[in-house]
């Protein structure tokens, strides 16, 4: 790991965001959780409510095919930046995807799908992959990877790959909210912890199968989402539905000491927040700052159909804004991919402790 940590330390005082060289810094990258990193696990998926694999979704996508790939963007996610800063060409394939090969299990796999959470009912609600069906395609990824290159060998990329958790906004916005009954059986508190406590026994179960080291993602400002703010309503002095973003700073806060025990518990475990609620904030509030000339609306529909919370398949072009690069959201709730690459540069810090 000598070279991969000259390679961080290089990051650090030139401020590149590119490896310098060919090697990556991780051998893999195992992603599970929801649309904000889902690639295209949902396709394929008959029964599925949410889908990104049609125009306009990937307009901008610089991919092999120039086409929508099932990414909930224009372009591209903040987890392919992520990848390419880690020195990867491009990001682990969906473990769903009829493309996927044997030669692609050696760099990891992505098996989130959008409309997941921690929460299992928020899967079963959007008939997504939950968590443990996520889990149980990452251990048939792992026999697989014996099989293809050995134990040795297999063992050794399960252990120093990065695994990436990232979902549970899906679990307020897309269930807690809109649901009476959840809303009856356990106060935002409750609910919080519930949603904590799922996250806490899923890094067990990566821990058990291998997982070293693990960067979840905060939740981001839910109040500030343009679907939630053209739904819900009732914005304060930043344009946002404070309450919401209230609730999201909570299982932050429930999130950062849950990550403190585990890495205690876990002998040998590396796990580290990944703060994308405080960039997103900025861009949302401060979006000329950075190059945006929008924060609160979405460049599919530019602000009249984000309470749809996606992009209507085949919209027509005059509803879409002429440059999503200005825009901070594509959707009603996911965003740009030039929002993502800022995403993923404000963020990068935090992972840097994972490595060293």
């Amino acid at each position: 790991m000598e070279q991969h940590h000259q390679l961080i330390v290089f990051f650090i005082f030139s401020g590149i965001m590119v490896v310098a060289d060919a090697s990556t810094l991780v051998p893999g990258i195992m992603t599970f959780g929801d649309s904000s990193v889902d690639v295209g696990n949902n396709n394929d998926l008959r029964q599925a409510r949410f889908k990104a694999n049609y125009w306009p979704y990937g307009k901008d996508f610089s991919g092999p095919t120039q086409s929508p790939s099932g990414r909930f963007s224009n372009g591209m996610l903040a987890s392919d930046f992520t990848a390419q800063n880690l020195g990867f060409k491009k990001s682990p394939q969906a473990y769903l995807s009829k493309s996927y090969t044997r030669q692609s299990l050696l760099i990891g796999a992505n098996f989130a799908s959008a409309g997941s959470g921690y929460y299992n009912m928020t899967s079963l609600r959007y008939n997504a992959i939950p968590l443990s069906k996520q889990l149980d395609y990452f251990k048939d990824y792992s026999s697989k990877l014996v099989k293809f290159v050995g134990k040795k060998k297999a063992m050794s990329i399960l252990t120093e790959s990065l695994y990436v958790i990232s979902t549970g906004d899906g679990d307020y916005l897309q269930n807690y909210y809109i649901n009476p009954n959840l809303r009856r059986k356990f106060t935002v508190n409750q609910y919080s912890s519930l949603l904590v406590d799922s996250f806490s026994s899923f890094v067990r179960d990566l821990y058990f199968q291998g997982a070293r080291m693990v960067a979840v993602t905060s939740l981001p400002p839910m109040g500030c989402l343009p679907a939630a703010i053209n739904h819900y309503g009732g914005r304060n002095q930043t344009g946002c539905i404070g309450k919401m973003n209230r609730d999201a700073l909570g299982f932050n806060n429930k999130l950062r000491k849950s990550i403190g025990l585990l890495g205690k518990e876990l002998r040998g475990m590396r796990i580290a927040m990944m703060n994308i609620y405080t960039p997103l904030m900025e861009l949302s509030k401060n979006p000329t700052k950075h190059g945006f000339i929008d924060g609160k609306k979405g460049c599919c529909g530019t602000g009249t159909s984000e309470t749809t919370v996606l992009c209507k398949p085949n919209m027509p072009a005059e509803k879409i804004c002429s440059d999503a690069r200005k825009y901070v959201f594509w959707d009603g709730v996911h965003p740009s991919e030039a929002a993502n690459k800022f995403i993923s540069n404000a963020v990068l810090l935090d992972g840097i402790s994972l490595m060293l």
